[in-house]
C-alpha cells in the first residue's frame, strides 16, 4: 500500500511539473502583457521607460529565467508576486478565493451523488418501467447539455419570468450560511445536474450487472429482505465503477466550478483566473493553474486509495 502510493505521489509530481511548463507557455504567446494592462489607455511612456519598467517586473527575461524564478517562488510559498497588484502575492489572492470554490464544488458534488445514485438505483430495479424512461430521459439531457448553456439559460430566464437576481455580493458560509446557500444553490444545482447524469447512467449500468450474479440469488435465497440484498451486496459492488467516474470528473468538476463562478459572479478560481487572463497576470494564471492541477491529481489519487475500502478483495502492490 505504501510503496503504491508512494508511486502514484511521483507520477503526480510529474504531472504538476507537466502542465505547469505548457501553461507557463501557453499564456506567454498571447499578445499584449500585464505592464499595458496596468498602464492603461492612458499610459503614455517611451520606449525607453517601456522597456525598463518591463525589466523592473521581470518581463524582459528570457522564458526560462522567468520559469525558474516563478518556480523558485513555489518553494517559498508566495507562488510570485502579482504583476497587476502592487503588494500582493498570488498565494494570498488564491487563499481569498479558494475556499469559495471548494465550497462550491464539494456542494455541486454531493448534489449531484444524491441525485445520481438513489436515480440510477430506481432505474436498475425498476428496469424497463415508466420510472426507468423517465430517468433515462432526465440523464440524457445532462449529458446533451453543457453546463455554461444551463447557466445562461438559468440566468436568461429566471431573470426575466422568475425574479431571479445574480447575487450583488458574496457572503461566506461562516458568516452567514443561510445567505450563502441562499446565493448558491441554483448553481449548485446547476453543476449537480451535469455531473449527476452520467453518474446515474454508470449506477444504473452497474447495479444490472450486480443484480444477475450469484451472489445476490444466493442473498434473496437465504430470505433476505429485498432492500437488505440491494444496499449491503449490490449497491456497494456497484459503486467501485462510479467512484472512479467521480475520480475521472474532477477535472469537469473543477472547471464546471470556474466557468460557473464567472457567470454567477462568485470570487472563487474561476473569476481569479479569468480576471488574470483578461490582465495577462503571468504569474497569477501560472498559480491558480498549479493549485487546480495539483487538487485534480490529489482527488484522483484519493480515489485510487478508496477502492480497498469500498472493496476488500482489492489488493495494492
Amino acid at each position: 500500500m505504501g510503496s503504491y502510493v508512494l508511486r502514484r505521489l511521483v507520477g503526480a509530481l510529474f504531472v504538476v511539473a507537466l502542465v505547469s511548463v505548457v501553461v507557463f507557455m501557453m499564456i506567454h504567446s498571447l499578445p499584449g502583457d500585464a505592464l499595458m494592462t496596468k498602464l492603461g489607455e492612458g499610459g503614455r511612456l517611451n520606449p525607453e521607460q517601456m522597456e525598463r519598467l518591463r525589466g523592473e517586473m521581470g518581463l524582459s527575461d528570457p522564458l526560462y529565467v522567468q520559469y525558474l524564478n516563478w518556480v523558485q517562488h513555489i518553494f517559498d510559498g508566495s507562488f510570485g508576486q502579482s504583476l497587476i497588484y502592487d503588494n500582493k502575492t498570488v498565494s494570498s489572492r488564491i487563499l481569498d478565493a479558494l475556499p469559495v470554490t471548494i465550497e462550491f464544488a464539494i456542494l455541486a458534488l454531493a448534489t449531484g451523488m444524491l441525485i445520481a445514485i438513489p436515480l440510477g438505483v430506481i432505474s436498475a430495479v425498476r428496469r424497463d418501467s415508466w420510472a426507468d424512461y423517465v430517468i433515462r430521459i432526465f440523464s440524457l439531457c445532462g449529458i446533451s447539455f453543457p453546463q455554461f448553456w444551463v447557466g445562461i439559460i438559468v440566468v436568461i430566464y429566471g431573470t426575466l419570468y422568475f425574479g431571479y437576481h445574480l447575487p450583488g455580493e458574496y457572503t461566506s458560509f461562516t458568516r452567514d450560511p443561510v445567505t450563502n446557500l441562499r446565493n448558491e444553490w441554483i448553481p449548485v444545482l446547476v453543476l449537480g445536474f451535469g455531473l449527476s447524469a452520467t453518474a446515474m447512467r454508470l449506477t444504473r449500468a452497474t447495479m444490472l450487472e450486480a443484480l444477475s450474479q450469484d451472489y445476490v440469488r444466493t442473498a434473496r435465497a437465504k430470505g433476505l429482505r429485498s432492500s437488505v440484498v440491494i444496499v449491503k451486496h449490490v449497491l456497494r459492488n456497484a459503486l467501485i465503477p462510479v467512484v472512479t467516474l467521480i475520480g475521472n470528473q474532477a477535472h469537469a468538476l473543477l472547471s464546471g466550478a470556474l466557468i460557473l463562478e464567472v457567470l454567477f459572479n462568485f470570487p472563487g478560481m474561476g473569476q481569479l483566473t479569468y480576471v488574470a487572463i483578461q490582465q495577462r497576470d503571468y504569474t497569477q494564471i501560472q498559480g491558480d493553474v498549479l493549485v487546480t492541477a495539483t487538487i485534480v491529481v490529489l482527488i484522483n489519487l484519493m480515489v485510487d486509495v478508496s477502492y480497498g475500502w469500498i472493496d476488500p478483495r482489492i489488493r495494492y502492490t
